[in-house]
């Protein structure tokens, strides 16, 4: 009898340290699957989290992308002088560089007593443009490519762009772009294969620029600024008192020729705006390959640019 008991026991014991183990297992299994699946659930939340912060990032990163571009800085000016100033805006120094020119211009507004502000190509942004009325300048002489807009038929219209040196992208000045106040511009009509940038329209200069010119005298060394008026018109607007520029468009070595003459006659002379076109074309002639002549709007005008 008592042997009998023995292995009752034994299997007794045996059976029940089966149940402990099972039951240990089973625990182990069931704390190893909570385990995982609290894993789980922190991985989920954890990717969660992490596309959350990508969207969030996206948003700000698209919405700080067009609404930066209207919080550049004022570039700087040429000093702290309480005298008149002028500017030249040099975005041609990227196609068409003219050191000599730059020299001469910059000699006769110093010796008339202004400060000159030199502006080279690369300066030449949407930004740069928005902030120009700001600057204080009497006398703005821009030397800048520009070209005239294409209407949505895709035929050339009379306004023109001026051109910037800001790469051209889909997604930057959203609003202006529905608006049409900065569109893409490239060096070549019809030309697809060239690269684009940004240009300013005249919607731009009455709708987008900051400040006011205080009865400025601007002169347009590129293409087509007087093809028509609505150019002219804009920057008057703005509070420009004067505005010189070409009837069609015009080689960068004859406006460059003839700014220099209209600039001996206004600052050396100090004659009219309108007597200063008017010597400079009798003296110049039209651009030879274009016909382009000079002219100033409006005609009337009667002010001389001398401090």
């Amino acid at each position: 009898m008592s042997r009998k008991s023995k292995p009752n026991r034994r299997f007794g014991e045996r059976a029940s340290r089966k149940a402990r183990d099972g039951a240990a297992q089973e625990g182990a299994a069931g704390r190893a699957k909570g385990s995982r699946d609290l894993r789980d659930k922190i991985a989920v939340l954890v990717a969660a989290a992490i596309v959350i912060a990508l969207l969030v990032f996206g948003f700000v990163s698209f919405y700080r992308s067009d609404r930066s571009d209207q919080q550049s800085a004022v570039p700087p000016l040429a000093g702290s002088t309480a005298g008149p100033r002028a500017a030249i805006v040099d975005h041609l120094s990227l196609t068409h560089p003219n050191p000599t020119f730059i020299e001469t211009a910059t000699a006769l507004l110093e010796q008339a007593g202004y400060a000159v502000d030199y502006y080279a190509g690369e300066e030449v942004t949407v930004e740069f443009y928005r902030h120009l009325p700001e600057y204080s300048h009497e006398l703005l002489i821009l030397r800048v490519h520009s070209a005239r807009l294409l209407d949505k038929a895709g035929a050339l219209t009379d306004p023109v762009a001026l051109f910037t040196s800001e790469a051209y992208s889909q997604t930057r000045y959203l609003e202006e772009q529905r608006a049409d106040r900065v569109r893409p511009v490239l060096y070549g009509y019809m030309r697809e294969d060239l690269p684009r940038y940004f240009g300013i329209t005249p919607t731009f200069i009455e709708s987008s620029m900051k400040g006011k010119f205080d009865d400025t005298t601007i002169i347009l060394m590129g293409c087509d600024g007087l093809r028509s008026q609505e150019t002219a018109d804009a920057f008057l607007e703005r509070g420009a008192g004067a505005f010189v520029s070409w009837t069609r468009r015009v080689s960068a070595a004859h406006t460059d020729a003839a700014t220099e003459r209209l600039l001996q006659h206004l600052l050396s002379d100090g004659v009219t705006i309108q007597e200063a076109v008017t010597r400079t074309m009798a003296e110049v002639g039209p651009d030879p390959a274009y016909g382009s002549t000079l002219l100033v709007h409006p005609s009337e005008e009667p002010v001389a640019a001398v401090p």
